[in-house]
């Protein structure tokens, strides 16, 4: 089975791909999704956040302060790195769990911090939703009310776009409307079932 990782910068349309991709019943897991799972109430993971970074962060319910932590970790880099160590190979064994059960021609596993993580070993290709970073911002201060500095911050601390660009094997450009979205994310899916037969 063809295993595609999907990454791009905030803002870039990842999640309108992945989603398009599950309706066209390609399986998807998502790096994201499983960190929140991980944090839940008693779990190892947010244990071991609450002893690194402090109890304050989890209330008496036992919920995780995620504005909080978000706070800590783009305020200050090594942070942000020592919470990195603790969700991102609990993530990876998970993605790899998963790997396993899964049937058909490719999986795409979505995982936004491919290279800041060095995920990259999990995935046959790299597929990278490109867009201009003004609409980026503009998308993520639409959707979720940031300031055009925080939107800044966010993307200072993913992985250049050049960068990102340079080790992709397959780009789908997100610079239009939604319908030219999906068009492309259907070239790039019958793309995929072509060369997943050639590797029978």
């Amino acid at each position: 089975m063809l295993v595609v990782a999907l990454t791009g910068g905030i803002g870039s349309g990842k999640s309108a791909v992945s989603r398009h991709l599950e309706s066209l019943g390609v399986p998807v897991i998502d790096a994201d999704r499983l960190a929140h799972q991980m944090v839940e109430p008693n779990s190892p993971a947010l244990m071991e956040i609450q002893a690194v970074f402090g109890d304050h962060l989890v209330d008496t319910m036992g919920k995780l302060d995620r504005a909080a932590l978000k706070k800590i970790v783009f305020d200050n880099p090594s942070e942000r790195k020592r919470l990195e160590a603790i969700l991102h190979p609990r993530i990876k064994q998970a993605m790899e769990a998963w790997l396993k059960a899964q049937s058909g021609p490719y999986a795409v596993l979505v995982i936004p911090l491919l290279f800041e993580t060095g995920q990259m070993t999990l995935a046959d290709r790299v597929l990278v939703v490109d867009s201009d970073e003004s609409l980026q911002i503009k998308r993520v201060s639409e959707r979720d009310g940031l300031s055009r500095e925080q939107i800044t911050q966010i993307l200072n601390a993913q992985v250049d776009r050049q960068v990102r660009l340079g080790h992709a094997d397959d780009i789908i450009e997100n610079n239009g409307s939604l319908e030219e979205l999906i068009q492309a994310t259907n070239r790039q899916h019958e793309s995929y079932l072509e060369i997943s037969a050639k590797r029978v």
